[in-house]
């Protein structure tokens, strides 16, 4: 098979494999990569339809993508709210989500009794959410930090410990995370990992 032949179904290809993925920031890149693709190969047989085409949606994912990671640690793009661990939102996340969770936190076990709840909220859309309890001495114990699949690439849970003021206000001075914690990001934020688990300064990382 002629290599520019290859370089035409392998465009094809990734562009479909771009539409099959749920995270918003690979998908983006991806698609980015198969309209290159195709802007090479279209381009050398003539096609210049094909071409501009693959040209303008080219332009439209470089511009998402500059917004994406212009905004991912953006205090403006995301807020954090207080929910009640017991409300019916929180639980209907929880059971929505509940095979990721056993995959990335195995050791949740529902919200304990007495915590407090946090939604990271973009527009109108959650984004994730965090659940913790208070462990004495001014620690806030998480017990589940989870992102939904389409912000996975982000890290919208640092304006829960970062940006946000929330916890401080919330009396708390020191965060620590859940052992076991499946592919933990925590050290790309300002956590240092102490044993299992990792911790944050709330006061030191202002």
């Amino acid at each position: 098979m002629p290599v520019l032949e290859i370089i035409g179904w392998l465009g094809s290809a990734v562009v479909v494999w771009s539409m099959m993925q749920q995270r918003i920031l690979r998908l983006r890149f991806i698609n980015l990569v198969g309209c290159l693709l195709q802007i090479l190969y279209n381009g050398v047989l003539g096609v210049w339809p094909v071409v501009v085409l693959n040209v303008v949606l080219a332009a439209i994912q470089v511009v998402n993508l500059y917004r994406l990671l212009g905004s991912r640690h953006s205090e403006e793009a995301y807020e954090v709210l207080r929910v009640d661990p017991a409300g019916e939102y929180l639980h209907h996340l929880l059971t929505r989500h509940r095979a990721d969770i056993e995959r990335f936190t195995p050791g949740f076990r529902g919200p304990v009794p007495g915590g407090a709840a946090y939604l990271i909220v973009k527009g109108d859309e959650t984004v994730g959410y965090v659940l913790l309890h208070d462990a004495g001495d001014g620690v806030a114990q998480i017990d589940l930090d989870h992102v939904v699949e389409r912000y996975r690439d982000f890290t919208p849970g640092e304006f829960v410990f970062n940006a946000s003021d929330i916890l401080l206000e919330d009396g708390y001075r020191r965060v620590r995370t859940a052992p076991g914690v499946k592919e933990p990001y925590y050290g790309r934020i300002g956590f240092t990992q102490v044993g299992p688990a990792y911790e944050l300064d709330l006061a030191h990382s202002r």
